[in-house]
């Protein structure tokens, strides 16, 4: 690698490495209750909403108690919709919380309620596709994010992280980008590519200071 494809690798991750995992209070592991999580905020952050409100959002439905798809489907759709309304995801929220209720239901049917059931069963981008409310851009943010503990997936940089990766001059390539990090690290690259290809502002920080 390159002395000033380090140097933005590293301003990346030090200005905007926190993955949105962490950034709504998940603590993602391979075990049921993260990984359920993560799909959750997954599903919020694929509308067209911005990523703070959809992270908001996340930490709402978790305070009140949904965390894992049996509470998320035991919960009444009012309760949903409160907890995406204290989160300020008004839009989309009541569409959202029948779609949450759906989707945890199918996974507690299918999968008992663990993700890691369906990773055994098929290709989860595949499968991922089949939960009411996730389309292809709810499958690469989970996959983005989960490529830390799912490492059959890594080096996963969706369309949005490429944008970034060249608004700050990297190669618009997965593979290449795959290179440029510790494994652990890639979650947290991905997550800052995103962000600096939302945020042009971002970009320009990484740049100067690169």
């Amino acid at each position: 690698m390159s002395d000033k494809n380090q140097n933005v690798v590293r301003e990346l991750l030090d200005q905007q490495g926190t993955t949105f995992a962490s950034e709504a209070g998940i603590k993602l592991r391979n075990t049921p209750g993260p990984l359920y999580q993560l799909l959750v905020l997954a599903h919020l952050l694929s509308a067209r909403i911005r990523s703070d409100i959809a992270v908001a959002a996340a930490r709402a439905l978790f305070d009140a108690g949904m965390r894992d798809p049996r509470r998320m489907a035991e919960a009444s759709w009012q309760q949903r919709v409160d907890a995406l309304g204290e989160g300020g995801y008004r839009r989309y929220d009541e569409r959202t919380a029948t779609q949450l209720g759906e989707a945890a239901e199918l996974l507690n049917r299918e999968y008992r309620g663990d993700l890691r059931r369906m990773r055994e069963a098929g290709d989860p981008r595949k499968l991922l596709r089949e939960i009411n409310g996730i389309g292809p851009a709810g499958v690469d943010i989970f996959l983005r994010e989960a490529q830390g503990v799912w490492p059959e997936f890594a080096p996963y940089f969706d369309r949005k992280a490429l944008e970034g990766a060249e608004r700050v001059g990297l190669p618009r390539s997965a593979r290449s980008l795959g290179r440029l990090a510790d494994e652990e690290d890639l979650p947290r690259l991905a997550a800052a590519l995103v962000r600096v290809a939302l945020h042009a502002d971002a970009a320009r920080e990484v740049r100067a200071a690169a």
